[in-house]
């Protein structure tokens, strides 16, 4: 019986440890139960970039996946580079870290298909809020301007002016935005809606996950943890007003 396609799980960001290590473990669960054979904790690859000065966001995302149960292989560039196919062989699970948006999607312009395939033949996947963002088909990668009008905080543009819209990994058919509450980047995706950059949409929460699983007619979304995934809806396929839904823990 051929595998089913891997959980994609959403996390909005966030630096609490424990709220991190529960939401991760569910990842960690999954990516056991999907392996082939074998005993021992699963083997999930870390694929971090970096900034040139830093000193602690492969600790940070090692200890909290170690703690969520995983056996951790960190792979981690600096901005400005980009992974290559070695960084996914034998990952029983795949991470993609937080950082600087553009430069997580300019990262993965040589492996992005093979995620995908990865994932589609039943690896699951967790993006942290930049690796979040480029888990999307229609990846929103920064920008606080739309047509010259501010959209959302200067601050949240990830060095970016105009809202940005790329081609993402396309592991789920909808955008998302990350640090919703705490960044105020929903009025972002809002925005990005009804402007036609987007279709569907989830700005999600800090220490929030939103779990994607499908097995190829069956789809389905959960939400996890202490905050909301807000769901952006472009009505009358596409040509309707834009709805936001917030939804909590145990929501669907």
């Amino acid at each position: 019986m051929p595998r089913q396609p891997g959980t994609v799980h959403l996390v909005g960001g966030g630096r609490d440890e424990d709220a991190v290590v529960l939401l991760f473990a569910r990842f960690v669960e999954d990516a056991a139960a999907a392996r082939s054979g074998g005993s021992g904790a699963p083997g999930i690859h870390a694929l971090l970039v970096l900034e040139d000065d830093d000193d602690e966001t492969v600790e940070r995302f090692r200890s909290a996946l170690s703690l969520a149960g995983a056996d951790v292989s960190v792979h981690a560039i600096e901005e400005g580079a980009a992974f290559d196919a070695t960084a996914l062989d034998g990952a029983d699970g795949i991470f993609v870290g937080g950082g600087l948006t553009p430069a997580y999607h300019a990262a993965f312009a040589k492996i992005g298909p093979l995620v995908h395939e990865r994932v589609a033949a039943g690896t699951p996947y967790l993006g942290f809020s930049a690796g979040a963002a480029i888990a999307a088909e229609r990846a929103v990668i920064g920008g606080y301007l739309i047509d010259g009008v501010v959209v959302c905080d200067e601050d949240a543009g990830e060095e970016l002016d105009d809202v940005t819209v790329v081609t993402g990994l396309g592991l789920v058919p909808f955008s998302v935005d990350v640090h919703a509450a705490q960044w105020g980047t929903v009025s972002r995706l809002v925005a990005a809606a009804t402007a036609g950059l987007v279709g569907d949409g989830v700005a999600i929460d800090e220490h929030t996950a939103v779990e994607w699983r499908s097995d190829g007619e069956e789809r389905a979304a959960s939400v996890h943890g202490r905050g909301a995934a807000w769901h952006v809806t472009r009505g009358d396929a596409g040509a309707g007003p834009v709805t936001v839904d917030r939804r909590t823990a145990g929501s669907v």
